[in-house]
Order: C-alpha cells, then structure tokens, then sequence
C-alpha cells in the first residue's frame, strides 16, 4: 500500500516539474492545426498564414512577457479524425497554446483533447455548438452563429423588408448550425421560411437545389455553404436566371468565392464578422501587411488566425504569468483596446463561454471586390460606442 502511494507521489511530482519545466522555456509553443488540404484548404491556409504573420511582429517587438512565440504547422486534411490524433500530438509536445481547426466538424471533436490537457484553444470555427458543451478552454476568433445569425435577420427583416426567404445550407455542423440559429433569430419575426434546402460538403451539381428554392417563390435565397461549394451554387443560380438578392454569411462573399465564382458573385450580399475591406484603420494595416507578405489579399480566415494570435498575448499579460490555466481564466471576460492591442483590429469583448463581441459588417460583391455598405453594432451594449457610422469611422474606432 506503502509503495503504491509513493509511486503515485512520484509520478505526480514528476508531472508538475515538467510542467514547470515548459513554462520556464525560452519560448512559447504554439501548435498550428489547420486545414491546409482537402475542402477546408483555403480557409486552414489563410488562417495560418495570419497566425505567422501575427507571430514574427510579436516576436519582432520583443515577444509576450519577454519570451519569443514558436509556432508548428500541421496539416488536417480537413478531416476531424486526423485533426484529434494532431491535436493530442500537440498535447504530448507540451505546447502552451493551439491554434485551429478553423472547420466546425474538426474542432468539435478535437477539442476534447485540448480540454483534457488544459491546453488554451483558439478556433474559427463558427458552429453554435462548439461553446455550448461548456468547455473552459475553447475560444473563438470569430462570431458563433448565435450572434451572427441574429445580426443576419435583423438585416432580412428590417432593411432588406423580405416577407420570405428559401434557404440553401451544407448538411454538416457548420451548415446545421447556422440553419437551426438563423431559424431562431428569425422566429419571431414578419420574415418566413419557405423552404430549406439540404446540399453535401463537396457538392458539385446545385441544379436541384436551385430549382427548389425557384419552386419555393422566395423573395430572396440564404446561402450556407463552404468556399468552393458557395461558388458553384452562385454560378448555377445565375445560370438558373435568379434574379431575387441573393444573401449569405461571411463566407458567401469571401475573397476566394469571389474568384472562383466570377461574375456570377456581383450582387451577392452578406453579414461579416471581420474582412479587410472594412474602413477601420488597422484592418486596412493588416490587409497592406498581409498582401505585402503572402503575395494576395487575405480573406476572414487570415483575420481571424491574426486577431487570435494578438488576443493570446492580451491573455498572457493579463494574467501575468505563462500559465496556461490563468491564461484560460484571464480569457473570461477578457476586453481587448486597440490602443495597446492593435493586432485585434477591432475592440473586442469575451464572454464567459468563450466567444467574442464587437462590430461586424454588411458587405455587397460589386464589380468582384467586397463593398462594405453598412456597419453592424455589437450585440453587448457595454460596446456599442465602439461602433460610428459608416462615414465617420476613424481612427477613433478603437475603443480606449
């Protein structure tokens, strides 16, 4: 029993000094786990593109607390199976901090790993669900469908005035969870849903699709799908003579929907989280920055890897100490100033839960580019006088 107990006792202690050990480093490890093949490759790419870029001006000011941020990058394939065998890799490597899956599906089943080990984990994943299952170490880069899908209706129903709408959504977590929180946001409303239309990750003929939500007689179509899939499902619609809006989330109007779907994506309207077209004085740095580095215009997901690198360093300095718990702890209602956090390009407000509030975006595709044409106000009334009018954003957009 005696001997039990002591070989308990020394496997704990040596648990904490390598734990010690790790925090005592000369640098912080990051672990990058992105899609960088596969559906979600443009999406994972530009993420990590971000999440460098954030790390080599960090680094090149000196670090966080003094210490310099290394970074490892590896590849998903998009698939939530390898991305929960990386992630625990990740944990064996001790690193301080994870960055991705950007993929709803991915970070759904591998954060449980980071949970486990008590690993701080960033994501853009927009599923509703990931920061439900209250997990204290997940945290997103960008908005949970709970409070984009609210913005969304707000907009089809008070400015866009549509009295119905048939909507076109990947039947994945993501595409599930934007439908079930856009049918709430819009429950209550005069706006009614006339049909939804269920299509596959990685569908390539949208005729179908299209002829139901034309059958519907909707006054406009919401479409939910991934980069390349949005697409193809613009070019068929345009194909089809749909000639009602056409209206959608962050992705549908993303830079690499654009390119793939030509002129078939002019018209195209959608509520944004974050994109580089927006009059905000730091975002317009980080596209010149990006573009400068990486040779294209970077898309949200290249934001959100960024921004999330810069919210890491506010944690850490706000709780003092590379302690991965206090970091978590700190991230609970962690409220980040462009004064001294520029990085975050917007001032932002986490929740206990983990996700994020600030001001957003309406943008039109015209002429292949992204026009920002409305800005959208933080859901949380402790930020709204972060947000101006379009024509008087400044560079007093930064809240101090």
């Amino acid at each position: 029993m005696k001997k039990r107990y002591a070989l308990k006792l020394i496997a704990a202690c040596a648990i904490a000094a390598s734990a010690t050990a790790a925090f005592a480093q000369d640098v912080i490890n990051i672990a990058n786990i992105v899609e960088l093949s596969g559906g979600g490759a443009t999406a994972g790419t530009n993420f990590k593109n971000g999440v460098e870029l954030a790390v080599n001006e960090i680094n090149g000011a000196g670090g966080i607390l003094g210490k310099k941020i290394k970074t490892t990058t590896s590849d998903t394939q998009s698939n939530p199976g390898v991305a929960k065998g990386l992630t625990q890799k990740a944990i064996d490597n001790d690193v301080f901090a994870i960055f991705g899956p950007v993929f709803s599906g991915s970070i759904m089943v591998s954060m449980a790993e980071s949970r486990r080990a008590e690993v701080p984990n960033f994501t853009g994943g927009e599923a509703a669900a990931i920061t439900e299952q209250g997990n204290p170490y997940v945290f997103r880069t960008s908005f949970t469908q709970a409070t984009a899908m609210p913005k969304v209706a707000r907009y089809i129903t008070d400015q866009a005035k549509l009295k119905s709408i048939a909507i076109i959504y990947v039947n994945n977590d993501f595409g599930k969870g934007g439908l079930d929180s856009l049918k709430k946001a819009l429950a209550k409303s005069s706006t009614k849903i006339l049909a939804e239309i269920s299509t596959d990750s990685g569908q390539v003929d949208f005729s179908a699709a299209v002829l139901k939500a034309k059958q519907s007689d909707a006054d406009a179509v919401f479409a939910y799908s991934n980069e390349e899939e949005s697409a193809r499902l613009l070019r068929e619609l345009r194909k089809q003579g749909w000639t009602k809006p056409i209206l959608g989330e962050t992705t549908l109007t993303g830079q690499k929907v654009i390119e793939l779907a030509g002129d078939a994506a002019n018209g195209a309207i959608a509520h944004v989280g974050l994109t580089v077209d927006a009059p905000v004085p730091a975002i317009r740095a980080f596209k010149a920055k990006f573009e400068k580095e990486y040779k294209y215009v970077s898309d949200h997901n290249g934001m959100k890897g960024y921004s999330g690198v810069y919210i890491l360093k506010a944690a850490i300095e706000k709780a003092g100490k590379l302690d991965r718990k206090a970091v978590a702890q700190a991230m609970k209602g962690l409220k980040v100033n462009l004064d001294k956090y520029p990085g975050a390009l917007m001032y932002t407000e986490f929740d206990g839960k983990g996700d994020l509030d600030r001001m957003s975006f309406m943008v039109e595709v015209k002429n292949g580019k992204q026009v920002v044409i409305d800005m959208v106000p933080p859901l949380g009334a402790a930020t709204r006088d972060a947000v101006k009018p379009l024509a008087a954003v400044t560079d007093s957009t930064a809240k101090k």
